[in-house]
């Protein structure tokens, strides 16, 4: 069992939500199911139902306080819960049946392990004297969850039910936060059972560390106070403890500046003077060269990722390193930590400020004014930019860029994977905690329109907005036809460009412009030629929303731009889909290639900074 981050918006526990006294009734095991669920909190589950799940859906109709999401697809369940989890900080919830049913759930449950994000799915399986016989429907998803759950359960007996749903909500949404699995025979559902709650859980072993230990923040401090060029890397573990409001003392007590991954967007304001934006293979400029140049990485809730850190051996190589982190394993696992620390994030931080504050009382403070002469040249010299679009076409960066200032900072943008979700960190300003949503670790295609569906039955007076690809789009559009029908009017940004961006992106870069298999927008007759770039039109995703009950607009002129935006803002009575048709030869910059140093990094296409001297 992997420790996973506590959030204190994720820090409530089955016995928060249990009756003051105790309940004993006598019920089948689904009713016991459904009851567990409603006494730890849990309001909405996404899921189909089949045959080893189905004992579990005749309760669930009767409940009132959990909403059923009937979804077209398991992985739109999956990644429905986890939007549901980032944009609420509360335990996602998805169901399924067995086999196929469960299968169809690893995906999601992947992409919420890599990204640390509360869920937990529940499957059905098969009776219990029928698992291992290799009976209709079976999967071993236990077996096949295990790398990529905190934990995961295989209940036989009714009795356990109560229980174990109290220890896998408190599992996911404690420590390091993260998906688990709870699979139920089918025969353990249909019994007669005796519930109880609330329960007495046992989870021997599973004490993650919260309280960071004195010693270490005291060095720590004395590291950042003596430091003449630190950074603070923060990760997406700052922003699940939901700690942004004491990352900015820390930040505007020292002066030190600040870079947040891609999964911590949000954490601290983009407009912050502090913040040089995101590192990384398309990370800005001055935040990428600050990393490089630094003399102490003061690392908070991140795992020096490789999209961070490039080539490992040449990543920051004259920096000491602070590292926290609530999971003791991501400590040292990829780069050695000077100072380690194990802790909350939220609790780390408050440590720090005060440890920091007493630095400068004893008169010790450091002076980091020749280190923002060097990054404010950079910011000046290497800002975020782009090439306009031929006379007449959309570029996928202004569009998202329009979409992201006449929408505002208080709503919710879940990306899918590839270019348009590069941009779309780029080029939106994230001023809040829990405004963006997106697979970093898995880099899931499909991940958006069901996230935005989750955030949205989550956050219902959120603007929610999916900015997808025209390839993204075509994994799990189908769930437009769920938030038509459940009330859920989320808005679907399409960037357009005819094709597997980013891969292209690639060839062009790598390949000799051989574009094998990455069109969309024609058949094989103009695989890896340059047909007429009008976007994909096959399907017609104007057509193909209006037939699940959407509205569908396209956007082909820049200056229709912000007419159809406001359009799609004005409605909320059913989701939206816009199709933009953009340029198809846009490209991420700026760009660190895959496996090079991050000193090798490309303002624009063969643009390399002139970073000067270092300071002495």
């Amino acid at each position: 069992m992997t420790e996973h981050a506590a959030s204190p918006r994720r820090g409530d526990t089955p016995a928060a939500h249990a009756p003051g006294h105790q309940t004993t009734e006598t019920m089948t095991g689904a009713q016991s199911l459904i009851r567990s669920l409603e006494a730890v909190g849990a309001d909405t589950v996404f899921g189909i139902p089949g045959g080893a799940i189905l004992p579990a859906y005749d309760p669930l109709m009767d409940s009132v306080k959990v909403r059923h999401i009937l979804v077209r697809h398991e992985q739109g369940a999956g990644h429905a819960a986890t939007g549901y989890a980032q944009a609420t900080g509360r335990v996602g919830v998805c169901m399924a049946t067995s086999g196929p049913g469960a299968t169809n759930l690893v995906t999601p449950i992947a992409d919420a392990y890599m990204d640390s994000v509360p869920i937990v799915a529940i499957t059905g399986q098969v009776a219990s004297k029928a698992i291992g016989t290799d009976a209709f429907q079976e999967a071993d998803i236990c077996g096949i969850t295990m790398p990529i759950t905190k934990h995961n359960f295989l209940v036989t007996d009714p009795a356990e039910i109560p229980r174990v749903i109290a220890e896998a909500f408190h599992i996911a949404g404690t420590g390091r936060p993260g998906p688990v699995l709870v699979d139920i025979a089918k025969d353990a559902l249909q019994a007669t059972t005796v519930f109880r709650w609330p329960v007495e859980t046992s989870l021997p072993g599973y004490r993650p560390v919260t309280k960071p230990h004195a010693k270490q923040i005291r060095e720590a401090a004395k590291m950042l106070v003596s430091a003449r060029k630190p950074v603070l890397y923060v990760g997406g573990g700052v922003l699940k403890a939901n700690a942004s409001a004491e990352l900015r003392i820390l930040a505007e007590l020292t002066g030190a500046p600040v870079v947040t991954t891609l999964m911590a967007l949000g954490v601290f304001p983009d407009s912050h003077p502090q913040h040089l934006g995101m590192p990384g293979m398309h990370g800005s400029v001055p935040a990428v060269t600050a990393l490089q140049k630094s003399d102490l990485l003061f690392t908070l809730g991140a795992r020096f990722d490789d999209r961070v850190t490039g080539k490992l051996d040449s990543f920051a190589p004259f920096a000491k390193v602070v590292h926290a982190d609530i999971d003791p394993a991501e400590i040292g696992k990829n780069r050695p930590a000077d100072v380690p620390i194990v802790g909350d994030a939220r609790e780390v931080i408050a440590d720090l400020i005060v440890a920091v504050q007493a630095e400068f009382d004893a008169g010790h403070k450091g002076d980091y004014a020749d280190w923002w002469v060097k990054l404010n040249a950079w910011k000046t010299t290497y800002p975020l930019g782009y090439e306009a679009a031929p006379e007449g076409e959309l570029s996928p960066q202004q569009v998202i860029e329009r979409i992201g200032q006449l929408v505002g900072s208080d709503a919710i943008y879940a990306a899918g994977v590839g270019q348009h979700q590069m941009w779309a960190s780029q080029f939106i300003t994230y001023e809040k905690p829990a405004t963006w949503l997106n697979s970093g670790g898995a880099g899931t295609m499909g991940y958006a329109v069901p996230a935005a569906m989750g955030a949205k039955a989550g956050r219902p007076d959120a603007a929610v907005w999916a900015i997808d690809g025209d390839g993204c789009f075509q994994m799990t559009n189908q769930e437009l036809v769920t938030c038509a029908l459940n009330n859920i009017p989320i808005k679907v940004a399409v960037i357009n460009n005819g094709s597997l961006g980013m891969v292209r992106q690639w060839q062009t870069l790598f390949y000799n412009q051989r574009y094998s298999n990455t069109v969309l927008h024609a058949g094989p007759e103009h695989d890896g030629k340059q047909p007429p770039a009008q976007g994909t039109r096959i399907p017609d995703f104007v057509m193909l929303s209006e037939a699940m009950g959407c509205v569908g607009l396209r956007c082909e002129r820049p200056e229709d731009l912000d007419a159809v935006i406001k359009q799609a803002m004005e409605i909320n009575d059913r989701p939206v889909v816009i199709d933009f048709i953009v340029h198809q030869d846009a490209m991420v910059w700026p760009m660190v290639a895959a496996g090079t140093s991050n000193d090798e990094i490309l303002a624009a296409r063969d643009v390399r900074p002139d970073f000067g001297d270092d300071l002495d």
